[in-house]
């Protein structure tokens, strides 16, 4: 029942307001003026013109033309289109983006059932909505663009992986790759910890099934002191054991570690022990990276065209802006009183080292920010984009500015690191912070759209919060909905030297 709810509740917004679009904006709009005619040319037969302007692979092109197929016969019949490339309109092809936001909301809910079974339905409902409505996602919901199915392929090979299902996990991972080359990563942080989740279920089974096997004649007293002393030295260890966060809220079958390096070395142990049924498990995940790999020999680089404006650069600003934007969306985990006073007592229990920690944090920040903050010759020429007046009326309205906002990128990245360390491991939080650099820091040009697969992730992984806060999150969400489609659609705007209608958009 969960999953029709969610479902109906995406479209009931999403048809109305994408049928809204096509009528003010039926012609192809920014990045559109790409995709389009490319997913047409495939409507028509066509495989082998591509775009040189065109960065993605043709993920989205292939789900378009699964769609379009499905329509045809109806639209055939009642008269609509008579041939099968008349059916791929604009109009039409936005829609796919409809679909694929349902989906992602499905999964986002399954996914929230999967990691946190306690929720319940009705809250993961809710979680659910939540999620739709984040105004990056929500807006390219109604514009042909990949990142809403990019979402949609990263979710459905996250679930797989965590319901264990590792040969369908690495299906959606290569279609992943076919929406974004940057998924790979993604691929890799769920493949990497799927690894580490099996082989210490492997180790949890044989622990069982030893302590089944041993002799059931002992005498009662002789168990019951060996119970006694296990239960204590149990006891002894959570109490001696220092968590990366305060509560230290983990599953009762993860073992608990004394210290990080402590839980690299029993992981590592434990998967070089079983490394052949790891290996033999996880197969098609190489396969796959073997793939990419010779694409990228291939093709002579990650990105498809367009290859001069998207050079890879040591963006390191660019990871700082995605903690500070996160914990920004994600405002009740965050910046309360209460998470304030809560971030600093963690860092109080050991001040020595986290006074080393916090200056060094900052001392690196410094560095990425006034080395390497890279203004793209897009977000300083472009103005339709929001990304162009934060640059220049946030971060370069004056020259102490971007040295300012330094303790709130650390202050953002210290509170998400806490929070993810109340649910999952170490490995799992240090493995999932160098998995948005890798994705991020590469990427010279400012976008928020990069930063969506890592944020639904982090809304994954953090702790439940009440009813009321979630309602007054989800009505900030709304209202920047409504701003950014009143401002796209309403209030259009000219260039000087080039002729057209300009839009704002995310």
């Amino acid at each position: 029942m969960g999953r029709l709810v969610v479902a109906a509740a995406v479209a009931a917004w999403a048809i109305p307001i994408v049928a809204l679009v096509d009528s003010i904006v039926p012609k192809p709009y920014m990045d559109e003026i790409f995709h389009v005619p490319q997913a047409q040319q495939y409507c028509h037969g066509d495989f082998l013109t591509w775009d040189p302007m065109i960065t993605t692979p043709p993920g989205l092109y292939y789900v378009s033309l699964v769609y379009v197929a499905s329509l045809f016969p109806v639209a055939w019949m009642i008269g609509v289109a008579e041939t099968f490339d008349a059916l791929c309109s604009t109009a039409v092809l936005r829609s796919t983006n409809v679909i694929m936001a349902m989906i992602c909301a499905v999964l986002f809910h399954d996914l929230l059932l999967c990691i946190r079974p306690g929720i319940g339905k009705r809250k993961a409902t809710i979680y659910a909505i939540l999620v739709a409505l984040y105004p990056v996602h929500w807006f390219f919901t109604f514009v042909y663009y990949t990142d809403v199915a990019s979402l949609a392929a990263v979710l459905a090979m996250y679930l797989s992986c965590l319901k264990k299902r590792f040969w369908v996990g690495a299906m959606f991972g290569a279609f992943s790759i076919l929406f974004r080359q940057t998924n790979v990563i993604w691929m890799i942080f769920f493949a990497a910890n799927g690894a580490i989740s099996f082989v210490q279920d492997l180790y949890l089974k044989d622990n069982v099934s030893r302590e089944n096997s041993e002799p059931t004649h002992k005498s009662n007293k002789v168990a019951s002191g060996r119970d006694n002393k296990i239960n204590a030295q149990g006891l002894r260890r959570r109490r001696i054991n220092s968590p990366i966060s305060i509560v230290g809220v983990v599953p009762e079958t993860t073992k608990l570690y004394n210290s990080f390096a402590e839980e690299v070395w029993d992981i590592s142990l434990k998967l070089w022990n079983s490394k052949c049924k790891v290996l033999v498990t996880f197969t098609p995940f190489a396969v796959v990276m073997v793939a990419f790999i010779a694409f990228i020999i291939w093709n002579g680089g990650i990105v498809l065209g367009a290859k001069e404006a998207h050079l890879v650069s040591p963006h390191f600003a660019q990871f700082l802006y995605f903690g500070l934007v996160s914990a920004a969306a994600l405002l009740p985990w965050h910046f309360t009183p209460s998470l304030v006073l809560d971030l600093f007592r963690w860092s109080g229990k050991n001040k020595t080292c986290s006074s080393l920690a916090v200056l060094t944090t900052l001392g690196l920040s410094f560095i990425a920010v006034h080395f390497f903050s890279v203004a793209h010759p897009y977000l300083l020429a472009d103005n339709r984009h929001y990304t162009f007046y934060i640059w220049r009326k946030v971060i370069q309205v004056n020259w102490m500015m971007k040295y300012i906002l330094i303790p709130l990128y650390v202050y953002s990245w210290f509170s998400i690191i806490n929070i993810l360390g109340k649910s999952q491991t170490r490995v799992w939080v240090l493995s999932f912070v160098l998995s948005v650099a890798l994705v991020l820091v590469p990427a010279p040009l400012v976008e928020f759209r990069y930063y969506t697969i890592p944020f639904v992730i982090l809304v994954l992984n953090s702790p439940v919060i009440g009813n009321g806060k979630l309602l007054a999150l989800g009505s900030l969400y709304a209202a920047a909905d409504l701003f950014t489609l009143v401002m796209f659609l309403f209030r259009p705007f000219h260039w000087e030297h080039e002729p057209g209608t300009q839009r704002f958009m995310w």
